[in-house]
C-alpha cells in the first residue's frame, strides 16, 4: 500500500469516547480486508484507553482481524493514522521512520509491515512478525566505519513485550499465544544463523530447544527476508529450507534407529559393577537425555558412552 496518508475523520473535542475508538479499529480491519473503502477514523488516546478498559476482548478481535487480513499493511497504516498505535502500542509506532535510509539500514516500519504481509496467516506468526523488531529502537549502534548494529535486540524485544503485556493485557485470555509470541521474538534470529557446517548434534540441540515452536520459527524466519536482491533472498530461503530438511532427516533417523546401542545396559552393569536394577534404567535415561540435548552423539558403540560416564562419574553418581 502507498505510504501517503489517507483521508481522516477527526474526532470531536469531548470526553473519552470508547465507541469512537472501536469504530477506528473496525475501520482499520475493514480496510485491511478490502471489504469497503472507508474514511479513517481518528480517536484520542483517552478514547483508546477507555476502549481497552471496557472492551478488551473486542479490541483484540479487531486487531486480530487486521493481523490476519489479506492486506495487513493497509490495516496497520490505518491503525497508525487513527492514533491506535500511538495510544496502545507506542513501541510499534516508534518504528515509523526509524532508519528510512539513514545510516544505511532499512526503515524498520516498512520492513515490519512487509514481514507481516509475507508471514503465513497464523496468529502466532503474524503477531510475532509485527513485534519481532521492536527491540531495534533501543539497541541501535553505529560502528566507527558506519556499520549499523542492533546487538541483543531480540532479547530486549522480548523484555519489551513483557512490559507491553503488563500495560495492555491483549493476551491475558490466551496464555499459550502470549508465550509463543514472546519466544518467537526472543529466538527470531536463530534459524537465520544456521550454517551447513553445523554438526548433527548442533542441529538436534537446536530442534530440541525450539520444540513445538520450530515450525512457527522457521515460517517467521522466511517472512523476515525482505531484501530486494533476488540472489540474497534465494540464499536466505534456501538456508532455512536446508535447516528444516536436516531436522526432519534426523528426526526420521532417530525414530528408526534408537540413539543408544543395544546392550548398553549390560555394558553399564559390567563397567560399574551394578546389578540389574532400576539404577541401570536411570543411568540409561541420563545418557538418552544427553543425546537428545545434543551433548552426546547418538548411534555410537557402547564403549563410547561408558567412557563418557567414567569421565563424568560425579555427574552420574558413580
Amino acid at each position: 500500500m502507498s505510504d501517503t496518508k489517507a483521508a481522516v475523520q477527526d474526532p470531536p473535542i469531548k470526553e473519552a469516547n470508547p465507541a469512537r475508538a472501536m469504530e477506528a479499529l473496525e475501520c482499520a480491519a475493514v480496510r485491511a480486508e478490502h471489504v469497503e473503502e472507508r474514511l479513517i477514523v481518528r480517536a484520542t488516546p483517552a478514547d483508546f484507553r477507555a476502549a481497552t478498559q471496557l472492551y478488551m476482548p473486542d479490541v483484540r478481535k479487531m486487531l486480530d482481524r487486521v493481523m490476519m487480513s489479506s492486506d495487513a499493511e493497509a490495516g496497520l497504516d490505518a491503525l497508525l493514522e487513527s492514533g491506535a498505535l500511538t495510544a496502545m502500542l507506542p513501541e510499534i509506532e516508534a518504528m515509523v521512520g526509524f532508519g528510512d535510509g539513514e545510516w544505511r539500514h532499512k526503515d524498520v516500519w516498512k520492513h515490519t509491515k512487509q514481514v507481516v504481509r509475507q508471514a503465513v496467516p497464523r496468529l502466532e506468526v503474524r503477531w510475532a512478525a509485527l513485534l519481532h523488531d521492536i527491540g531495534k529502537i533501543k539497541t541501535r549502534s553505529i560502528s566507527p566505519n558506519g556499520e549499523v548494529h542492533f546487538f541483543g535486540h531480540a532479547e530486549v524485544g522480548a523484555r519489551m513485550f513483557d512490559k507491553i503485556d503488563r500495560r495492555l493485557p491483549l493476551f491475558t485470555r490466551d496464555e499459550a499465544l502470549k508465550s509463543t509470541v514472546r519466544l518467537l521474538i526472543l529466538h527470531h534470529l536463530r534459524a537465520s544463523q544456521y550454517d551447513p557446517s553445523w554438526t548433527d548434534s548442533a542441529v538436534r540441540r537446536f530442534a530440541k530447544e525450539m520444540g513445538e515452536l520450530l515450525k512457527d520459527l522457521l515460517d517467521l524466519s522466511r517472512a523476515d527476508i525482505t531484501t530486494k536482491r533476488p540472489e540474497k533472498k534465494r540464499k536466505g530461503l534456501r538456508q532455512i529450507s536446508e535447516l528444516a530438511d536436516r531436522v526432519e532427516k534426523l528426526v526420521q533417523e532417530d525414530a528408526v534407529i534408537p540413539p543408544l546401542p543395544g546392550g548398553i545396559g549390560d555394558a553399564i552393569m559390567s563397567a560399574f559393577c551394578i546389578p540389574p536394577s532400576r539404577r541401570v534404567g536411570e543411568l540409561k535415561k541420563a545418557l538418552e537425555t544427553a543425546v537428545e540435548s545434543g551433548e552426546l552423539q547418538p548411534h555410537q558403540p557402547a564403549e563410547f558412552y561408558v567412557n563418557f560416564m567414567r569421565e563424568q562419574a560425579e555427574r552420574f553418581g558413580l
